[in-house]
């Protein structure tokens, strides 16, 4: 092992500065058995390391190399894993435990002494030794600088210690003085031995020779002995002064402390006692403001709302700890709380008698609005209650009980005064619905109060009656006294439009009632929306009110009052959606838009229930005509409107109720040619849609004018028939030959179409024949057709073309059959001509 150490220090060690201190052989616990070396080292540098290295032989076997490398300060545990039983086991528990099995108990036994006393010089870190034996362990380290770590490097080094520099150049100079030094090395020990003893010698005489100068020494010690008793003599006296001064210095600092903690406690004391004054004095004037203030006055209002948020500022100031003790300030807390209480009463009080005035005390009066349609304008009442915003927001955040007794006397008050002015209002506007002087005596409408007398039962006794004119079976009128259906045109309609839009613009719908508050935070606004629900809760069913008498005076009525109720929606929308205001009007909406769609079914129904005279010839339909009057006054009134969706849905199902049932009469039609109520009908329908140009119905009108065209050239063909029945009968035996296969211009030579029976048949159509047939036929023509549509000049036109196109085919055919045979007709074209012009003229 010796050997082993020189040549791990020479090879490893010596080169990177280390003493190798203690080895031990070992491997790994439960593996295959590869040796390995733990070192213990010290480096020779300052300050020392103390490192356990790990060492291995290389793979050839032929040289030693450094592994791995643990600084001993990292190392938490040493367990020897018996203290009492030899054991070769142990470990070392550094960043990770590493077991190891030494190659002797012995070993492993050194080397642990060792880590020990290195421990123990070098770190203050200690290492926890588990397991070890007592004996393995020194009590202390020896403190000499010339000792070992161990007791003295020699021994844990076997007795080697490597020569410094300087050691070995003195060695280097006594063998180069001694010529033999090398070749004789017992001679030249007996010589260093001999000249030891010379210099022992020496020293010695050299000892004996300074005795004098000891003595003398001695001397000088024994009287330097006796300066510093007397030095400590007077040091005694010095301390026994200082005494004194001390004991009299600790009183004058306990009294400077004493002093110090008395005006640090005076300063703290006055500092309460601003803070206390500063933040809970109330002025006499605002205690005087909360006692007697004024509230009726402007000044007085204002210096009581000062009182009132410094009063609160002083109940409200954040006490320090222990301030609610002090008898002081309960008694002003006191004092407060009574004040509160005294304003809080004066402040109800007050307002509670404003509220009652407001209710009760109206001089103006609806009669003095009722021009423009408007409510009375409430602004100096709402601006008498804006001067008492903040005293509210005081009462509510000191005494909500108060201010919720007062909010709700507020609405119950002011309710009543709404609920009064509102009624008025829509009564007004009923009256103004309904029309004339004439109608508003017959409702009673009876001197300058602007009362109605007798106008609710009188509306409601309005009845819908049926009329004789071509809107009797498409639309509801009103049968108000001398007032005929046929009077409620469309300057009523139009009065109703200005009569509503004055009454949605009143005032009422357009703007929210202010409380007296500020305007309301996200926070607070579900508490305004049931404030106004309570206030204006009879504005819903008013309205509700009025849209039925309107639509009772007339059902087109709705289409007035969706567009008008849309707009408001869609404004107070844009406001708030989730408004007062906004929920009540969309309430409504959703009341006009089924009256809008009721109407819409009701114009359809009566297209159903329409019964046609059997008397009496067509014409244009009545829920024709009612649908022309609806869409050019539904194109009037939603132009530019939010809710023309829902008109393109009810013309689609209109138009299409038109359509089914203008086929349904005109097959039902006895006295009027099916085609001619076709014809008639879909050509007004064209017309119409022409005429307002209503992009959702496109495809609809394309298909009224070819319904028309269809059905005039039907009726044509129908009414025309055959004019020449027998030369028209001669011709078609003529075509039936030439279909069985004789050629045209041998047809002459047969028997029953030679040339003297074609010109027999000729002879039977002479021009004033032809003349009087036509004349037969326009007067058929005009029976069947109505004057309002003014199709029989088109009908006759049409007539004439289809006359003329028989003609030329007749004309072909003798030409083709009867070819040189000079055989004509007994009249031309241009005599054709000549009837038709003058029949029409003559009629």
């Amino acid at each position: 092992m010796t050997a082993i150490k020189h040549a791990l220090q020479r090879d490893i060690f010596t080169p990177n500065d280390e003493r190798l201190l203690s080895i031990v052989n070992v491997c790994k616990a439960g593996k295959k058995k590869k040796n390995c070396f733990l070192c213990a080292t010290v480096t020779t540098e300052r300050p020392v390391q103390v490192k356990v290295v790990k060492v291995k032989k290389s793979d050839k076997g032929d040289f030693y190399k450094r592994q791995i490398a643990w600084a001993l300060r990292d190392l938490a545990v040493v367990d020897a894993k018996d203290a009492i039983k030899e054991n070769p086991e142990f470990d070392l528990h550094f960043e990770k435990i590493y077991k190891w099995v030494a190659s002797s108990t012995a070993e492993k036994n050194a080397f642990i002494s060792c880590i020990w006393k290195l421990n123990q010089r070098y770190l203050r870190k200690k290492i926890d030794f588990v397991n070890v034996s007592s004996q393995l362990l020194e009590e202390s380290v020896p403190s000499g600088e010339n000792q070992s770590v161990t007791g003295g490097d020699e021994e844990v080094v076997d007795e080697y210690q490597e020569l410094n520099a300087r050691e070995e150049q003195d060695i280097e100079i006594m063998m180069e003085g001694c010529e033999y030094a090398i070749s004789n090395a017992e001679a030249f020990a007996e010589k260093l031995s001999r000249e030891l003893q010379v210099l022992d010698g020496a020293n010695i005489q050299s000892i004996m020779a300074s005795e004098k100068q000891v003595n003398i020494l001695m001397k000088l010690l024994d009287e330097a002995l006796k300066e510093v008793d007397q030095i400590e003599l007077k040091l005694s006296s010095y301390e026994e002064m200082l005494q004194s001064v001390k004991e009299q210095m600790d009183q004058i600092s306990e009294s400077n402390h004493l002093i110090h903690l008395s005006n640090t406690n005076n300063v703290k004391l006055l500092s309460e006692i601003e803070f206390l004054v500063n933040h809970m004095d109330l002025a006499k004037g605002h205690i005087k403001a909360l006692q007697e203030g004024d509230l009726a006055s402007s000044r007085g209002i204002e210096a009581c709302t000062n009182a009132a948020d410094a009063l609160l500022q002083c109940m409200n100031v954040a006490l320090r700890p222990g301030h609610d003790l002090l008898l002081a300030v309960k008694q002003q807390q006191q004092r407060f709380s009574d004040l509160r209480e005294l304003f809080a009463r004066r402040l109800a009080s007050h307002l509670n008698n404003v509220f009652v005035q407001q209710g009760h005390d109206q001089s103006s009066t609806l009669a003095q609005h009722s021009v423009e349609l408007t409510l009375p304008n409430h602004h100096p009442f709402h601006r008498d209650l804006l001067r008492y915003a903040k005293l509210m927001e005081w009462l509510k955040s000191t005494d909500y009980g108060k201010y919720e007794g007062l909010t709700k006397n507020y609405m119950d008050y002011l309710s009543r005064l709404y609920e009064r002015e509102i009624k008025d209002f829509f009564e007004v506007a009923k009256i103004k619905m309904t029309g004339t002087t004439k109608e508003s005596k017959k409702f009673g409408l009876h001197g300058s109060s602007g009362k109605l007398t007798g106008s609710t039962s009188s509306l409601n006794k309005l009845s819908v009656q049926s009329s004789g004119n071509r809107r009797s079976q498409s639309s509801s009128l009103l049968d108000m006294g001398n007032m005929s259906a046929s009077d409620l045109d469309v300057a009523d309609r139009t009065k109703f439009d200005k009569a509503e839009a004055e009454d949605l613009d009143g005032g009422t719908l357009s703007r929210q009632h202010n409380c007296g508050t500020p305007l309301p935070v996200s926070s607070e606004k579900d508490m305004i929306r049931q404030m106004m629900i309570k206030i204006f809760r009879c504005i819903e069913p008013e309205l509700n009110n009025l849209i039925a008498l309107g639509d009772k005076i007339d059902s087109f009525n709705s289409l007035y009052m969706l567009v008008k109720m849309s707009h408001h929606v869609w404004t107070a929308q844009n406001v708030d959606p989730a408004s007062f205001l906004s929920t009540t009007l969309g309430n409504v909406l959703v009341t006009v838009k089924r009256n809008f769609d009721k109407c819409i079914s009701n114009q359809i129904r009566q297209m159903e229930e329409v019964k046609i005279s059997k008397k009496s010839k067509v014409g244009i339909l009545p829920f024709v005509a009612e649908f022309e009057e609806f869409a050019g006054l539904a194109e009037s009134i939603f132009k530019n409107a939010e809710r023309r969706g829902d008109l393109d849905k009810a013309y689609t199902k209109l138009i299409r109720g038109v359509f089914v049932n203008v086929e349904k009469v005109a097959n039902e039609s006895q006295k009027t040619p099916r085609d001619v109520v076709m014809m008639e009908n879909f050509h007004h329908i064209f017309a119409t849609l022409s005429r307002l140009k209503i992009s959702c119905l496109e495809a609809e009108k394309k298909e009224a004018k070819q319904k028309y065209t269809d059905h005039l050239q039907s009726y044509v063909i129908y009414s025309l028939g055959q004019p020449l029945e027998k030369l028209n009968h001669f011709f078609e035996g003529v075509e039936a030959r030439v279909a069985q296969g004789i050629r045209e211009e041998e047809v002459s030579y047969q028997l029953a179409f030679n040339k003297q029976e074609l010109r027999k048949v000729i002879k039977e159509y002479p021009g004033k024949e032809v003349k009087k047939g036509l004349d037969n036929l326009y007067k058929k023509v005009d029976k069947h057709l109505c004057e309002e549509e003014n199709l029989l000049q088109v009908v006759w036109h049409s007539m004439q073309d289809e006359f003329i196109r028989q003609y030329k085919h007749f004309e072909g055919l003798i030409a083709r059959c009867y070819p040189g045979s000079g055989v004509t007709m007994e009249f031309t074209i241009q005599d054709i001509l000549d009837y038709c012009s003058s029949i029409a003229q003559s009629h």
